[in-house]
């Protein structure tokens, strides 16, 4: 059985690398004995689509491209396939390990210690153990949110996708079409960096305010993916990172203690409030609505008229 599906594998690849056009499910079926001889339709889908995602994760890149008549077909560009010569030192070595240790996930470390095998195969000397140096750290980045997975597959494999995202001022979540460049982590929380169709323009999503599954489309990117993607920076100066000017606010006592932590100056009102001047950026005002009556904005004007604007809006739902 083994050897079976080794061979059905290897003769996928081929006809995937040998193609210069997508390759539809029926005309893969007609080329591949093995998927001739299923019983039916819905046990080769079966079949394929676990070959597909076998294929994936030994490191072919295969695209997903829809014809104008709706036809999905596969196809892996030989230049998307190719592999320059690697020389890595005992550092780079060992930086690499470190990151096949992040992962707490099964799958994803299953991944990396299979990026680490492939390295091997590329030229990764036998000497060098990227395991061994800096054995004593453990570093770890946790994932909860259920739509890590999907959007890391579509950045990797470059499909657009749909799902429901509930914006800090919202009552209610909205549909939202991206094609999905990066994902980051920063201060404990990830972020998809993607451009948006519905809006025409670059967003990025914190992936908590994701809601119901992530579904994958079957087409082609319309918009080039930039060669450096800044989600940390964009990030950064929407919670304030990034301000020059200040913004002076009361807080109930015991409460808000991230804003506390930006606080320039803090100052006991009495009766339960507190003074703060914190820095002011863009989408201080978003931050702020996620701490309801815990804060009342008392300067600038602006900023006040905003957060007024954006609780009215969440009232009325």
């Amino acid at each position: 059985m083994a050897i079976a599906k080794a061979e059905r594998l290897m003769n996928l690849a081929l006809c995937l690398l040998g193609t210069r056009r997508p390759l539809s499910k029926r005309e893969l079926r007609e080329s591949i004995e093995a998927y001739l001889e299923a019983g039916s339709d819905d046990s080769f889908n079966r079949m394929f689509e676990r070959d597909k995602d076998d294929l994936r994760e030994l490191g072919l890149v295969i695209e997903t491209v829809e014809s104008l008549d709706g036809e999905v077909g596969y196809l892996a560009r030989r230049d998307s396939n190719r592999l320059p010569p690697i020389t890595l030192d005992a550092e780079e070595a060992a930086a690499l390990g470190l990151a096949a240790k992040v992962w707490q996930q099964a799958r994803l470390a299953g991944a990396a210690s299979g990026a680490l095998q492939k390295l091997r195969a590329a030229g990764l000397p036998e000497d060098v153990d990227p395991y061994e140096a800096h054995s004593a750290l453990e570093p770890r980045i946790p994932v909860h949110e259920a739509a890590f997975e999907p959007l890391m597959l579509a950045c990797r494999d470059r499909r657009p996708v749909l799902f429901e995202y509930r914006k800090a001022n919202a009552a209610q979540p909205e549909p939202r079409h991206v094609e999905p460049w990066a994902l980051e982590c920063w201060r404990g929380h990830w972020y998809l960096a993607g451009f948006d169709r519905d809006r025409g323009a670059e967003r990025v999503f914190r992936l908590s305010r994701i809601t119901g599954k992530v579904r994958s489309r079957g087409a082609r990117f319309t918009a080039p993916v930039p060669d450096v993607v800044t989600v940390r920076e964009t990030v950064a100066s929407w919670a304030g990172e990034t301000a020059d000017r200040s913004a002076l606010i009361r807080l109930r006592t015991g409460a808000g203690y991230p804003l506390r932590a930006k606080a320039t100056g803090v100052r006991e009102l009495g009766d339960g409030w507190d003074e703060l001047e914190i820095p002011y950026g863009h989408g201080l005002d978003a931050w702020l609505v996620e701490f309801g009556p815990d804060v009342v904005v008392l300067e600038p004007a602006e900023l006040r008229a905003d957060v007024v604007d954006r609780l009215r809006a969440v009232a009325k739902g």
